[in-house]
């Protein structure tokens, strides 16, 4: 069994006949489809040619998820991230989790520190109910010309991640995009770059968060998790059976690529199902009814 934790739906332009079609092709049962409620003025718009709308609650809105679950509810676990910082958002969250399936809560990606006292409450609802919270971490790399931005740092980077992970030791978080793998290798460059190439140095802040927060989980997915491990395949292979237990396969995309590279490192079957489903369907078994 394949359960990809990290996609969204109508991204790239995926219709859910397509979406299925792909999840079909590459062997995936299950996929945890998440939202990315942010204002306008927080994300590239040249985001704009693979989101379903632009609307107010920003470029994948929750609603998008719970039309593809309610059209095809055995194929999609449901994830909803409403904005920390709105009126009322840790109730709309309740909400979606007591009468909408709402499974995950994710995917949080927004300019604000991720340990912001709003988002915290949030985190201590999700420990108490057994909820994983998927966080996006982007550094403010060198200023480029953009429509509103001068650059698009989410989260507050590795630091706030590491508050949160003090501040909620319940709650599960899943740390994924650039400014979270890049820290797998002990140097400086998640400064200056987004997807650091060559082999990984020892003393990476990932690593340590990792051996000191049992609450830290990776999602696998993108251009960034694949480029982590891809960049230096022995130590990747390492990596992955020394936390085999808190990875979890993930795509955020519609291609293959993770796969084939995981397949690749001849990991002992075992620890191939624990990414590919085992970690996935545990995080959510926990969960309270």
């Amino acid at each position: 069994m394949i359960i990809d934790a990290h996609n969204h739906p109508e991204w790239y332009d995926y219709s859910l006949d397509k979406f299925i079609a792909n999840m079909d092709q590459y062997g995936i049962s299950q996929t945890w489809l998440l939202s990315w409620e942010v204002p306008l003025d927080e994300y590239d718009l040249s985001y704009q040619h693979v989101i379903p709308d632009k609307g107010p609650d920003g470029p994948i809105s929750f609603r998008h998820c719970l039309d593809f679950k309610e059209r095809a509810p055995d194929r999609f676990i449901l994830g909803y991230a409403p904005d920390p910082r709105r009126p009322h958002a840790l109730e709309r969250f309740r909400q979606a989790v007591e009468t909408q399936e709402v499974r995950i809560f994710g995917e949080l990606k927004l300019r604000m520190m991720l340990d912001n006292p709003d988002a915290v409450r949030i985190y201590r609802y999700c420990g108490e109910q057994g909820i994983p919270v998927t966080v996006h971490l982007d550094y403010e790399l060198p200023a480029k010309e953009t429509d509103v931005r001068p650059n698009w740092w989410y989260g507050g980077g590795i630091e706030a991640l590491a508050r949160s992970l003090a501040l909620c030791p319940e709650t599960i978080f899943l740390g994924r995009a650039p400014g979270f793998w890049a820290h797998i290798s002990g140097d400086n460059r998640y400064l200056t770059e987004s997807y650091p190439s060559g082999p990984v140095l020892p003393g990476g802040r990932l690593i340590q968060l990792l051996d000191t927060f049992p609450n830290l989980y990776c999602d696998l997915s993108a251009g960034s998790g694949h480029n982590a491990l891809n960049r230096d395949p022995a130590f990747a292979r390492h990596f992955i059976l020394t936390y085999q237990d808190r990875l979890l396969y993930a795509r955020d995309y519609f291609d293959n690529r993770h796969q084939e590279f995981l397949n690749s490192l001849d990991l002992p079957a075992p620890v191939l199902e624990k990414i590919y489903s085992g970690n996935a369907i545990r995080l959510l078994s926990a969960q309270r009814a």
